[in-house]
């Protein structure tokens, strides 16, 4: 079983926690990840590119001119696609890019992210966190305690007002409760925060 030190917010260290060898001390499948952050970023595409065809642009009802005696290539219509201001052959139109995978290539992936983490000891797991009252500059403090100065991801048991409204004004740092974790924001953050309680209910979902 891999084991972590475990912290409080002044950056102590206050013991050691065991994880669960299932879920973060599992193979780290580079594949599987792969396919799971496509998924993840495919199906946040809007699809909303759109052109028009020949028949959707405007004008173009008369022949531009007679089809013989002038010399000229025949035309039909100003609105063909070899005319400036025609129509678009094969242009984007609106579509889903969205996909699906199974759910145990998704629970596969997520127990590699955690595993990974913990393998660059880029894992944190904090004793609790919780705050008075929403205020930037003392979680500002927390992670200078952790020596974190980079892109981390603070994961919670539960939503915490307190703690969601302190960090949403500091670029790099995200908050999100358990129910909500995904493989992309965790590989998208260089620190992966977890709280005690967090790792319990990860542990409990996943084992």
């Amino acid at each position: 079983m891999p084991k972590v030190g475990l912290y409080n917010i002044n950056g102590e260290e206050v013991g050691e926690i065991e994880l669960s060898d299932e879920v973060f001390g599992a193979e780290v499948r580079s594949d599987i990840l792969h396919q799971v952050v496509t998924m993840h970023l495919a199906n946040k595409r809007q699809g909303n590119a759109s052109t028009k065809t020949r028949a959707e642009v405007s004008g173009g009802g008369r022949k531009p001119w007679r089809q013989k005696g002038t010399g000229r290539a025949r035309h039909g219509s100003i609105r063909s696609p070899i005319w400036t201001g025609g129509g678009i052959t094969f242009g984007p139109k609106p579509r889903d890019y969205g996909f699906k995978l199974p759910k145990k290539v998704k629970r596969l992936a997520l127990k590699s992210a955690l595993s990974a983490k913990v393998e660059d000891k880029e894992l944190i797991v904090l004793d609790k966190l919780e705050m008075e009252k929403p205020k930037t500059k003392d979680f500002v403090n927390i992670l200078k305690n952790l020596k974190i100065d980079k892109k981390a991801l603070v994961v919670l048991a539960d939503k915490d007002e307190n703690v969601i409204k302190s960090t949403r004004n500091m670029p790099g740092v995200m908050t999100v409760s358990v129910n909500i974790l995904n493989v992309y924001d965790i590989l998208n953050h260089d620190n992966l925060i977890l709280t005690k309680d967090a790792v319990k209910k990860i542990e409990e979902v996943y084992a």
